[in-house]
């Protein structure tokens, strides 16, 4: 906390309500800074207020496909980060208008309010030669934030796990429910899953100057596993035998033309092919140090922070006995 006599700092955080958001704020509530959350719907921000004081943390509306709004939310900060992203496009909420043109609107209002403190949060993959809308408006989306803010730091997180994450929590649904839980071509994709809290704290250093002006990082955890080998790990976190079977790539991307239509959309042919595309940490990241080592984070394990949250899907909760055979 800053000494009474510190001026405090305001940070705006866009999407700060969201699963990543949250714990963002509640970084940089434990470290004092007052923060101005910008989301669409304030009302329904109400819950971050515990993670602060009094007074510390204040919920406004803005749409990033209004630049009016985001210049109205920047007024007065002295930082910003942008953690808003979809996975999946509806309405008006396109990957285009939210994660390609949304952080190029966030870089031009940030420069009109002499914000030169920008963080924004991107995902491994980006690539503006991809054939995925989703990797390609990534990709966008750091240009646009660089075009204004040359010295803005880009976080491209792997998968990040949590307690509200959409990852681990859908699939210990399914085995709940289901006797197989199905992975797409094998399973063989490589992923480093990274802890939400890790990315947080990664966002709050940053913006402490910890991190090199104008860089991408990638960030990832302590472990490269493959999909069929986070599947094993979730069923044996939640304590449930469930048969793992492959589903082929083929027949898969022509199921998705299908369950794309439907409610939350469980599985889009974008999706399909995203899981044809490792998501690692780079060679090249680990070189030059911008990982969260190079951030003085040493990550944490996947197997650690599993059991806090998932606990719920065993057969009987937390008081599911575990035996060692």
């Amino acid at each position: 906390m800053p000494a009474p006599s510190e001026p405090t700092r305001l940070v705006t955080i866009f999407g700060g309500s969201g699963f990543v958001g949250r714990h963002i704020v509640r970084h940089f509530a434990k470290r004092g800074w007052r923060i101005r959350v910008a989301v669409r719907r304030p009302d329904l921000a109400g819950f971050l207020q515990p993670l602060g004081t009094v007074g510390q943390i204040r919920a406004v509306q803005a749409n990033l496909r209004y630049p009016w709004s985001v210049e109205q939310a920047l007024e007065g900060a002295d930082a910003a980060v942008n953690c808003v992203g979809i996975l999946v496009q509806s309405g008006n909420q396109s990957f285009d208008a939210i994660q390609a043109s949304g952080p190029r609107t966030i870089s031009e209002a940030a420069k009109k309010a002499g914000i030169k403190d920008v963080v924004h949060i991107s995902a491994i993959g980006a690539d503006a030669a991809s054939q995925i809308p989703y990797f390609r408006s990534k990709a966008e989306g750091e240009a646009g934030i660089f075009e204004h803010a040359p010295e803005a730091v880009v976080l491209r997180p792997s998968i990040v796990f949590g307690p509200e994450d959409d990852f681990f929590n859908r699939f210990a649904g399914m085995a709940g429910l289901s006797p197989v839980l199905p992975v797409i071509g094998g399973g063989t994709t490589r992923f480093q899953p990274v802890w939400v809290g890790d990315v947080a704290e990664a966002v709050a250093r940053a913006l402490e100057g910890k991190a090199q002006r104008g860089a991408v990082y990638e960030l990832g955890g302590p472990e490269v596993l493959t999909f069929r080998e986070c599947m094993e790990l979730m069923l044996r976190t939640i304590n449930r035998r469930r048969k793992i079977v492959s589903i082929p790539t083929g027949f898969a991307k022509a199921m998705s033309n299908f369950t794309k239509f439907l409610p939350n959309a469980p599985l889009t042919p974008d999706q399909v092919r995203q899981l044809e595309l490792d998501n690692v940490v780079s060679d090249e990241a680990k070189a030059e140090g911008r990982t969260l080592d190079g951030l003085g984070i040493e990550p944490s394990a996947l197997e650690l922070i599993l059991p806090t949250y998932l606990v719920r899907f065993r057969s009987h909760g937390q008081f599911t006995a575990r035996y060692q055979g």
